[in-house]
């Protein structure tokens, strides 16, 4: 608390005042820029240092800033993109991906990110949802969209600009090497007058049922995620200086990061929470086509990766691949990410892995813009079971169902409210209302806060089975199993019980060459969680769980596909 009153007092780097964000006084940071586009603009400062690498690709900041520079140009007198306007973005982690993103947001249009393992459906409602002026695809996605141009722009006209394919276009159509020329790029990016709380980009949340939503969110909840994730380093940097005994020898100089993104883009973890603060820093940044863990490990010893933010299941993956004892992965100075929460038992794996590899964590959602909590290093191998504290900007209450607040220790829903939250749904003010009454974010998560302000999540609440009156976690459910050294993936899920209403099912997929079986997993949950929460179905299967394309495992399909 000490130094977080530090970092936060009057005239101190993350010092913040109360201000009226659309219609409501939310804290607010004082240093905070008034867009996006003036941090795109400030990394021109890195120049010749290596700012994307793909595959045996590798482009320089002032190349990115180039390509930018002509897109944003092409958009803005062939296409008319003006603030307020809508572009779209479907394709894998593509540097184009990064340079249309920058050209977008630099004309105060909204990016929005559209799931690349959407359906041809999936991307027809995303279409029409967002009304986007221009699409910009790889040839995977333009496959699925021809079918729908004619129904989509008999609508409302948009331009498709295709990226690496060689497939014949469709009528009002253009190739991405025909129309952005950096080399004859504009010395300077077309004017546009951009308002904090402009959108800057419309990512679509994953829901469990039904089509998923626009979250709508804007340059300045950007730049308070990307602040509070300053935040985080100083505040850590700052308290183990201060715990350091007085001998100790001083902490290195830190260089320029290299960050490995094995998430989508078009997800808050690889772009607010990676492509945002590494652009801020000058960082190298490394894509992947897929995740593959051989691979990320290959990257990681050619490319010097000093940062590792994926889900948790792909730190796993790494840590119990053969090539781990191979590679060499002395540059990696963290390991972690987000997406879901990391087990107490991977915080340890990642802490005694080789080398000086810190874990590190946030947890936060889209309707975040990324972290509402972090945690990392030492901190956090003090507190596995911890997400962290809650971030400075951030109001925060823990409520019971009724939406009373609970007592301080207490279960509870966690609720939010900042400049960091939203503006909404996109199109959808109902849903906005229920999920963000006066500005106060429901997350869906069980949690409690201890006397620290330190946030311990439970279980999402979709995801606890009430089994004969009792509340069972998942969560806690699979950090136990996973402390078995046989367990590679693992997910609970609630399944009908004629008696008790609901009881615990457990999906796992072993370690190669595993033995584990049902009675050696009751031996080992003995000692660790009650009788009541062990599960009393268990299907063991012979592939890796089944993921979204932010790593978390499709609980509902497994549900079904299991219990058919």
């Amino acid at each position: 608390m000490e130094t977080w009153a530090e970092l936060t007092a009057e005239g101190a780097p993350f010092a913040w005042s109360e201000t009226e964000v659309r219609g409501m006084t939310m804290r607010t940071f004082d240093a905070a820029p008034p867009n996006m586009r003036l941090l795109w603009e400030s990394s021109a400062v890195h120049g010749d240092a290596t700012y994307l690498v793909y595959e045996d690709e590798s482009y320089t900041y002032a190349e990115a800033h180039a390509i930018v520079r002509s897109l944003a140009d092409v958009l803005y007198t062939q296409h008319g993109v003006r603030a307020g306007d809508r572009v779209a973005i479907a394709m894998r982690n593509f540097p184009e991906w990064v340079f249309s993103y920058w050209a977008i947001c630099s004309l105060g249009a909204a990016a929005v990110g559209m799931n690349a393992w959407w359906t041809g459906q999936e991307m027809s409602f995303g279409l029409t949802d967002s009304e986007p002026k221009v699409l910009i695809c790889d040839e995977e996605r333009l496959e699925r969209v021809i079918p729908l141009l004619p129904a989509l722009r008999a609508v409302r006209p948009m331009h498709v600009m295709s990226v690496r394919t060689d497939l014949e276009l469709p009528d009002d159509a253009t190739r991405w090497e025909d129309v952005v020329a950096p080399a004859s790029a504009p010395d300077s990016l077309p004017d546009a007058d951009i308002q904090p709380d402009d959108d800057m980009c419309i990512f679509y949340t994953s829901g469990t049922t039904g089509f998923p939503k626009g979250a709508q969110l804007t340059h300045r909840g950007c730049l308070h995620n990307l602040l509070h994730m300053a935040f985080n380093t100083a505040a850590t940097a700052m308290t183990t200086a201060k715990l350091a005994p007085a001998d100790a020898p001083p902490l290195p100089e830190p260089g320029n990061p290299a960050i490995l993104v094995p998430t989508p883009l078009f997800h808050v973890t690889a772009n607010n929470c990676v492509l945002h603060p590494g652009t801020a820093l000058g960082a190298k940044i490394v894509l992947m086509r897929r995740w593959d863990p051989a691979r990320a490990l290959e990257l990681i010893e050619r490319e010097n990766v000093t940062i590792f933010t994926g889900v948790p299941t792909m730190s796993r993956e790494m840590l119990l691949h053969a090539d781990w004892e191979t590679r060499d992965t002395s540059s990696l100075e963290s390991m972690g990410g987000g997406g879901a929460a990391l087990q107490p038992d991977l915080v340890d794996k990642i802490d005694k892995a080789a080398g000086d590899v810190k874990p590190q964590t946030g947890y936060g959602l889209t309707e975040t813009h990324g972290i509402i909590t972090a945690i990392s290093a030492a901190f956090f191998t003090a507190e596995p079971a911890s997400a962290g504290p809650i971030m400075p900007t951030f109001e925060h209450k823990v409520i019971d169902e009724e939406g009373n607040e609970v007592a301080a220790g207490e279960f509870g829903e966690l609720v939010v409210r900042g400049p960091a939250v939203v503006k909404g749904y996109l199109n959808r003010p109902e849903a906005t209302a229920e999920s963000m009454p006066e500005g106060w974010f429901r997350t869906g998560d069980i949690v409690t806060v201890d006397e620290n302000g330190f946030v311990f999540i439970v279980d999402r609440a979709k995801d606890m089975v009430i089994r004969g009156g009792e509340n069972i976690y998942c969560s806690e459910v699979e950090a136990a199993i996973y402390e078995h050294p046989e367990v590679a993936e693992a997910a609970a899920f609630g399944v009908e019980d004629e008696r008790l209403g609901e009881k615990v099912a457990v999906a796992i997929f072993r370690t190669p060459g595993a033995t584990l079986d049902e009675a050696a997993l009751s031996a080992h949950l003995t000692d660790r969680i009650a009788k009541f929460k062990h599960p009393e179905v268990v299907f063991f299967v012979d592939e890796p769980l089944p993921q979204n394309a932010n790593g978390k495992f499709l609980k509902r399909e497994l549900r079904e596909s299991l219990t058919a």
